[in-house]
């Protein structure tokens, strides 16, 4: 009687599965990937691609600005943050902000102190990750020695960015300073 070869090969199984196993992973990562999405930085008040074409421009206006100029936000309360106290790079304590209405004054000088009045100054309250609560107000009005941004209205707690942009013929400054709303 011949004998029957009874041999089971288990290839065929094993790629099968490995198969299996690299489509539900490929399937996982782009559901992963597609529901956070990306967006794009808004440093000096612009869009990622035109800050980075002329970035150059950008630093030798904000060199010159600097040079001449301050800005500093006045009157607001700030929160001290002891979280790195190892860290050599000194950050800016957070400013507190209020849930509802808020307003912010910021003062132009000149580097003797002197306020300038006729500087073109824009504000963009952002937060760090989305700009669907971006406020951005194109020209602040000056009044009293002071630019006033008014009326602000922040609802959702978390991390904001304040962003300043102020423009004096040629030179253009910035400042930039990290918010907070506690929940």
């Amino acid at each position: 009687m011949a004998k029957k070869n009874k041999e089971i090969s288990y290839w065929p199984h094993m790629i099968l599965g490995f198969l299996l196993v690299g489509v539900t992973l490929g399937y996982w990562t782009v559901k992963s990937a597609v529901s956070v999405p990306v967006q794009e930085s808004n440093d000096y008040m612009l869009k990622y691609q035109v800050a980075d074409y002329n970035i150059n421009e950008i630093i030798e206006k904000k060199k010159a600005f600097d040079k001449n100029y301050d800005i500093k936000l006045s009157d607001v309360k700030t929160m001290v943050m002891k979280d790195n106290i190892n860290s050599k790079v000194k950050k800016p304590d957070p400013v507190v902000l209020h849930q509802g209405m808020n307003h912010f004054t910021y003062l132009v000088l000149t580097k003797d102190g002197a306020v300038v009045p006729d500087a073109n100054v824009s504000f963009l309250l952002t937060r760090p990750h989305t700009v669907k609560d971006d406020n951005y107000i194109e020209t602040i009005p000056f009044s009293d020695g002071k630019y006033l941004v008014k009326d602000i209205n922040i609802s959702n707690p978390g991390r904001y960015t304040l962003q300043l942009r102020a423009k004096i013929g040629e030179a253009v400054g910035y400042l930039q300073l990290p918010a907070y709303l506690k929940p």
